[in-house]
């Protein structure tokens, strides 16, 4: 099973206040620190205050600079900042003591405390007018929102963090923004979006030639690859943000990337040079105190020992990520440990125990890509849309109306003697202005209509294929010369059905198939249809892939591993519920898709590929996957067939 264990490491160092990370730095700026203080020291209480509040920016610049090497420092230094600033009431002093004093808490993995100092600290900006630094603090709190599995409330501050940006123009934080962005798409795998994202955020980021920025930039790209299992793209990102990295001495952001190269190194089975990398990065992240990314690191080199056949010693590392996970509340961090456990406890024959871990993965998981966290997702996204479209609405509205009124302004001179006239005029601009607001308010209504019937659209039918709808009412049939076909049924439904309730048995029926939904998503795999208990689905088409055949394959290994771990846990409730036996058929080959009917229309395909796909199901064995010959000699250099 497929383990996206290092995305935890690109929220490290995404801050908006962007300092160099050297030494250099640091002495430059603790010569200043002592300079202010020799000045203060000659005038005595004579400028005091501004001497204190020019001392409180260099301590808050200095904990900065530490942020990405050494934690310990950066906090002495918000510490000092904080009571300096304290002392003369210099409010905008507090306020950043706070926020390094929330950074550095999330990246040592303390997010509740992270959290409650940030919004300290938004707080006192939007009493003081701060808006660059309400910018700032929104990104910060969608960043610690996202490592505790928040991704509603993650999103919501990362498009409050972009509004805001975009009213400052500052293009660095626009960047920022949608680095964070894409990243949140990424975790709900909606890759595309995610890319676009982070493209946008790179093409800025090298306008403005800030280096450490496309390091991060780089490594987001390398993760989105190899989510798609494109490692050679993958790698070839995570260098080039090494290479940046290592030039600017960014500690932090060099763990994260011997991680991201150590965990490609262990997907192309070159576990020595995977552990080689992955205990390099743990012991940069050890030695700066970065609970989170030492979480990510175990869990990474559990993985590879597992490979290695070296179970105990995996078995210690994964148990130490799941107690530091559970002590800093990261669900995303739980969920991995728990799913790397039930793995090397099922080798080990520990069946009890390993399934103890199963579920408490699915648990987790299923709390981090539910149904309602993906609806509010969606909202987010319209919402930040709504308000931009409503924002440039205004600024054209104004515009109009600053227009108008200039004419009516000149109506009014040259008719100022004409009563009757300045009356008519008046009435006309009345009812002007009431019919331009009737027909903005129809346009809106409009608009919200056009979004929602595009949104059920899209939950109807392929992307594609609904913009070919959209654009000339109609979609031709195409045929397509090599797509894998996957159904699915239960074993004895019908025995089933007749002993279950109605409402259990389509309880039961919506839990499998909303999974299976989740797994095809993942691997970017196009539902068909359901009928019943039976479940069709196809990868290669409306968009032509070459991965198609092992993309299905492997969600079908998911699926049937899913249905036998649901069976299991209804068999340890004893509750005398009967589960679930599945029968999986796969064959490859080619078809012709479009669309059916005019009315409650869908996606559909035909062709001997499908009605061989569902042959091969019928014959299947439950708890097995049947693949046809043609699916074999594609698939065979990667998963291990037995002939029938």
């Amino acid at each position: 099973m497929k383990k996206t264990l290092t995305l935890l490491w690109l929220l490290s160092g995404l801050h908006l206040v962007s300092f160099s990370q050297d030494q250099q730095l640091i002495d430059s700026l603790q010569q200043k620190l002592a300079k202010f203080q020799a000045e203060k020291k000659s005038k005595g209480t004579a400028g005091a205050t501004m001497n204190d509040s020019l001392a409180s920016q260099i301590l808050y610049s200095i904990s900065v600079a530490y942020w990405s090497n050494d934690l310990v420092k950066a906090m002495e230094y918000a510490e000092q900042t904080l009571a300096i600033s304290e002392q003369i009431g210099f409010r905008k002093g507090i306020a950043n003591a706070y926020n390094s004093m929330g950074v550095i808490n999330k990246d040592k993995g303390d997010l509740l405390v992270s959290l409650d100092f940030f919004k300290k600290s938004l707080k006192i900006r939007e009493e003081i007018g701060d808006k660059r630094g309400i910018a700032g603090l929104t990104g910060n709190i969608g960043v610690t929102f996202e490592m505790k599995g928040n991704y509603p409330e993650a999103l919501k501050n990362h498009f409050a963090c972009l509004k805001a940006m975009e009213e400052i123009g500052n293009k660095a934080g626009i960047a920022k923004a949608h680095q964070n962005i894409g990243r949140i798409y990424q975790n709900q795998l909606k890759y595309t979006i995610a890319l676009q994202n982070f493209q946008l955020a790179l093409s800025i980021q090298k306008e403005l030639g800030n280096q450490n920025d496309i390091a991060d930039i780089y490594n987001n790209i390398g993760t989105v690859y190899s989510d798609q299992r494109k490692y050679e793209e993958a790698l070839e990102n995570y260098l080039a943000s090494l290479h940046i990295k290592e030039e600017s001495n960014d500690r932090m952001g060099i763990a994260k990337s011997y991680s991201n190269i150590g965990y490609i190194y262990e997907k192309k089975k070159i576990f020595k040079e995977a552990l080689k990398n992955h205990f390099a990065s743990l012991k940069i992240k050890t030695e700066i105190g970065d609970k989170s990314g030492t979480i990510a690191s175990y869990i990474n080199i559990g993985s590879v020992l597992i490979k290695q056949k070296k179970y105990p010693e995996a078995s210690k590392y994964l148990y130490d990520a799941l107690a530091l996970s559970k002590e800093i509340g990261s669900l995303d961090d739980i969920k991995d440990s728990y799913n790397s456990l039930f793995d090397v406890e099922a080798v080990r024959g520990n069946y009890k125990l390993a399934m103890e871990h199963l579920r408490s993965y699915y648990t987790y998981r299923d709390s981090l890509l539910n149904n309602e966290n993906t609806e509010k997702i969606v909202q987010q996204q319209m919402q930040y849309d709504f308000d931009k479209k409503e924002s440039l609405s205004k600024a054209e509205q104004m515009r109009k109306d600053g227009l108008a009124l200039k004419e009516i302004q000149k109506q009014k001179l040259v008719r100022n003697g004409f009563v009757g006239g300045f009356a008519v005029v008046l009435l006309f601009a009345t009812v002007f202005f009431r019919q331009r607001n009737k027909i903005g308010k129809e346009k809106k209504i409009s608009e919200a209509e056009r979004e929602r019937s595009e949104e059920l659209l899209l939950n109807i039918l392929p992307a594609e294929v609904a913009e070919e709808l959209k654009q000339s009412g109609l979609c031709q049939p195409k045929t397509f010369s090599m797509v894998t076909v996957m159904f699915t049924d239960f074993k004895g439904f019908t025995m089933v059905s007749e002993k279950v309730s109605a409402e259990l048995l389509v309880h039961e029926i919506n839990y499998c198939f909303s999974a299976f939904d989740v797994i095809l998503q993942k691997y970017k795999i196009e539902k068909i249809k359901t009928v019943g208990d039976a479940y069709m689905c196809a990868s290669g088409l409306p968009t032509l892939n070459y991965s198609h055949a092992l993309d299905v394959v492997s969600a079908a290994l998911e699926m049937r591993d899913f249905i036998l771990a649901r069976k299991r846990e209804k068999e340890l409730e004893g509750k005398g519920e009967i589960a679930f036996e599945m029968r999986i058929g796969i064959h490859t080959g080619p078809v012709v898709a479009g669309i059916v009917g005019i009315k409650k229309f869908s996606y559909d395909i035909w062709g001997d590929t499908v009605n061989l796909a569902a042959r091969m199901e019928q014959s299947c064995e439950a708890g097995h996957v049947n693949i046809s010959g043609t699916t074999f000699e594609i698939v065979k250099d990667k998963f291990a067939c037995i002939p029938r």
